[in-house]
């Protein structure tokens, strides 16, 4: 497998561009978790660990493909309207931009932190313009563990966006 800056291949591009087209939830116990304003949230238990594996599809009306994949990345951004985001910033390690994000959780639970590289790109699949964001955690010695913060160390996203032929955008997340 051939892998491109942040540790993605082509092929996973590819991947999440054909589930945006042909949203995969055959083959397993993929549960509807709610239905609401053209978004559907489907979870997946993981019984070996007891979490969920979460995939989201939908067009979200008057929000076109670039300025949803813009906000989607912007850190600053997120700051602002996520009253959970307790840090979250960009940090140049060997070359490569990585990202900190520690999550507040209520008493008695613990915070929770990502570290995790990520890559944006806009893809032609099919004669379609998809943006596609990929992200998955990453060890890396800038980013030690903290007293009383669970690190989250398989955090992965996938998330394909493209236009729904109208002013909205049609997107896929796992």
């Amino acid at each position: 497998m051939d892998l491109g800056v942040g540790g993605f291949s082509e092929e996973q591009f590819r991947e999440a561009c054909a589930e945006l087209q042909q949203p995969a939830l055959s083959g397993a116990d993929w549960e509807l978790l709610v239905e609401t304003f053209g978004i559907s949230i489907y979870r997946l238990l993981d019984q070996q660990t007891g979490l969920y594996e979460y995939k989201v599809f939908g067009v979200l009306e008057d929000c076109s493909p670039g300025l949803l994949a813009d906000v989607y990345v912007d850190l600053d951004y997120r700051k602002q309207w996520d009253q959970y985001v307790k840090e979250l910033y960009e940090k140049e390690c060997n070359g490569e931009a990585v990202v900190y994000w520690q999550v507040k959780y209520p008493f008695p639970m613990s915070n929770r932190d990502y570290v995790y590289v990520r890559q944006r790109r806009e893809l032609d699949h099919e004669g379609q313009k998809i943006h596609v964001i990929l992200a998955q955690s990453t060890p890396v010695p800038q980013f030690p563990e903290k007293s009383g913060v669970i690190r989250v160390k398989q955090y992965k996203q996938s998330l394909a966006i493209q236009s729904d032929g109208k002013r909205g955008s049609k997107e896929w997340s796992s």
